[in-house]
């Protein structure tokens, strides 16, 4: 069986864009992409797929509705698949043992994990407060590398 690492290794040759399916009401899957690495989850200590997404996305309000999540990156030919339950913490999405600090800093290490970067941290910090954003850790139950 795989492992994240193996994710991670394909992500490092391809990039860290990803798709990511969650579970409409009536069991048909809604896929978007989105931009995700591998990050350490703030409560259990345990390497998640990480990325972040505002209020008003769809997929957001599937996983609040029905967490089991699948993301697949590819890199080339290859390509890797990570399905598992997704913790959502947010602005609109409290998660025990996690604080407004805490959340700050969640939503920076996320998107620093899909590879980015930002040149005014406050100004970064502002923006996710704005779009209400919460973090989508997906905690892995399968991977498959290939």
């Amino acid at each position: 069986m795989a492992t994240l690492d193996d994710v991670r290794a394909l992500i490092d040759s391809g990039g860290h864009q990803a798709v990511v399916s969650a579970t409409r009401a009536d069991g048909s899957i809604q896929s978007s992409v989105v931009v995700a690495g591998v990050a350490q989850h703030p409560v259990t200590g345990e390497h998640v797929i990480a990325f972040t997404t505002p209020a008003t996305s769809v997929k957001l309000r599937f996983l609040r509705a029905r967490p089991a999540a699948t993301v697949v990156f590819q890199s080339g030919r290859r390509w890797a698949s990570v399905e598992g339950t997704a913790d959502l913490i947010g602005y609109a999405d409290p998660f025990d043992g996690v604080g407004a600090e805490d959340l700050r800093l969640l939503l920076r290490h996320a998107f620093t994990a899909a590879g980015g970067s930002h040149d005014d941290w406050a100004a970064y910090d502002q923006a996710m407060a704005e779009q209400r954003r919460s973090a989508v850790l997906v905690r892995p139950s399968r991977i498959v590398a290939m």
